[in-house]
């Protein structure tokens, strides 16, 4: 199993799921190696709750990481889970269209690009 995914597998029992039981965990490669990983946390108040996605791009941006190679998504179910819509404009923000984005099947993981999850995404560029 590729060491991303096991990173991603690791991370999922520091989630807090009170109220979905769902346990997601995320591990973010930068372009020179290093790996930061991230769980969901959910909150009472559901909009407050963070996605193990938004985790991980948060530390690795807050120790200065901008280019990044892979990022590995895996729930404790096994099930193929791909980054929500709201995780895949956080992961435009800072990641190039050709993230490779890994998804934990149990005994296969499944392989896209960010630009295939998210076509056409809302850039900075869009803003100006």
């Amino acid at each position: 199993m590729d060491d991303l995914i096991e990173a991603a597998r690791d991370v999922q029992d520091r989630a807090h799921v009170p109220y979905s039981g769902y346990r997601v965990g995320a591990a973010l490669e930068t372009a020179d190696g290093e790996v930061y990983v991230g769980c969901n946390l959910e909150n009472a108040n559901y909009s407050n709750s963070l996605h193990a996605e938004e985790v991980a791009v948060a530390e690795a941006v807050k120790n200065g990481h901008r280019d990044f190679s892979r990022l590995a998504v895996s729930s404790d179910r096994r099930d193929g889970v791909t980054p929500c819509g709201m995780c895949r404009q956080t992961l435009a923000e800072f990641c190039d269209a050709d993230l490779l984005v890994l998804c934990d099947e149990g005994e296969a993981v499944s392989e896209y690009t960010l630009g295939e999850l998210l076509p056409n995404a809302i850039t900075e560029e869009m803003l100006d």
